[in-house]
């Protein structure tokens, strides 16, 4: 079956990319809309599944709403739903929150204009304010992703905390005693569970959090960077670094580099979030990989239980994670 993501590796564009151009949903240039439509064309893609569902009633439509464009991470997440929205007979429309709580109350009235029968949305901080309560008025059915919140709603993300915890112990186990974290940005479950599992783990060795050692990026490429170079002016610098998502792991890196310090002779760093380049940096980056697929199948999965039996009982799933071990944490140096 042809996918949105088929027609995205064909053309060398995101799946929000090939969204866009399929319903309309943001402008897209020129040139990349044309090498959609040609990839598209190549591939036997209809051009408007969705327009043609909605006349026939043939098919049901479920909207995705999250930071599209702001992080690669997100590409494994949103092809795990394509894949499973089409093997599940529903068509998709994707929007992009940009993680601000207005615009993301925005673009979510927009599909529920649109009559999608169901929404996965990975939530920003401070959705409680708005989007919450635009939910909480209408029938449609949601399942939160990635990040959580205290609603009865079905939700699945990956266990965050415990992995976390379990990287940042690694560290402590090699004799390091002053572990540092850069932190997500304020108001995401994502940020606030790795924090606590940085902190689990110093709690289970009996080693005390200083606090100087725990620093805010943000989420960002530019946060990290920043956070990096004001541990690394510390009187007492750290001996090692745990960047909770792979943005601020960019940004560490760059400060690192403009230190001219070394990876993990002079600072021991692990990073959450897998990516494809991160077994051939040198050194390799020791992370926590999340099963980004698998999180995006059974969020679809969900959604339909929950299309089929709304009276079903709430589900929360939790997808374990996995600590990749490479050179960066210098236990493989």
């Amino acid at each position: 079956m042809v996918t949105m993501t088929t027609v995205a590796a064909m053309a060398h564009v995101s799946v929000s990319t090939v969204s866009h151009v399929v319903n309309g949903t943001r402008p897209v240039s020129p040139e990349t809309r044309s090498r959609v439509l040609q990839a598209m064309d190549a591939l036997g893609f209809e051009h408007h599944p969705i327009a043609r569902s909605l006349q026939s009633g043939s098919a049901r439509t479920i909207g995705l709403a999250l930071t599209a464009a702001s992080n690669p991470y997100w590409t494994d997440l949103v092809s795990g739903i394509d894949l499973a929205a089409s093997a599940a007979g529903l068509s998709l429309i994707m929007v992009d929150t940009r993680d601000e709580p207005r615009h993301e109350a925005t673009v979510v009235a927009n599909l529920l204009a649109h009559h999608v029968d169901g929404l996965i949305v990975a939530p920003s901080g401070g959705w409680e304010g708005q989007l919450l309560p635009m939910l909480r008025d209408r029938a449609t059915p949601y399942v939160l992703i990635d990040r959580t919140g205290p609603v009865r709603v079905d939700q699945v993300a990956v266990e965050s905390e415990q992995s976390s915890a379990a990287v940042v112990e690694h560290l402590l186990v090699q004799g390091h005693r002053r572990v540092a974290v850069v932190t997500g940005a304020p108001g995401l479950s994502t940020s606030e569970d790795r924090e606590r599992g940085y902190r689990l783990a110093h709690a289970r060795l009996g080693v005390p959090v200083d606090e100087a050692l725990v620093v805010c990026g943000g989420s960002t490429e530019h946060g990290g960077r920043s956070a990096t170079l004001r541990l690394l002016s510390e009187i007492d610098p750290p001996t090692a670094l745990f960047t909770s998502n792979n943005l601020m792991t960019i940004g560490a890196l760059g400060a690192l580099r403009q230190l001219g310090r070394r990876v993990p002779d002079d600072l021991a760093l692990v990073s959450y979030d897998d990516f494809s380049w991160a077994e051939v940096f040198s050194p390799s980056l020791t992370t926590v990989a999340q099963p980004l697929r698998d999180l995006g199948r059974t969020a679809v999965q969900l959604l339909v239980r929950r299309l089929n039996d709304p009276q079903a009982p709430t589900q929360i799933v939790r997808l374990p994670a996995e600590i990749r071990h490479r050179e960066s944490c210098g236990c493989l140096a």
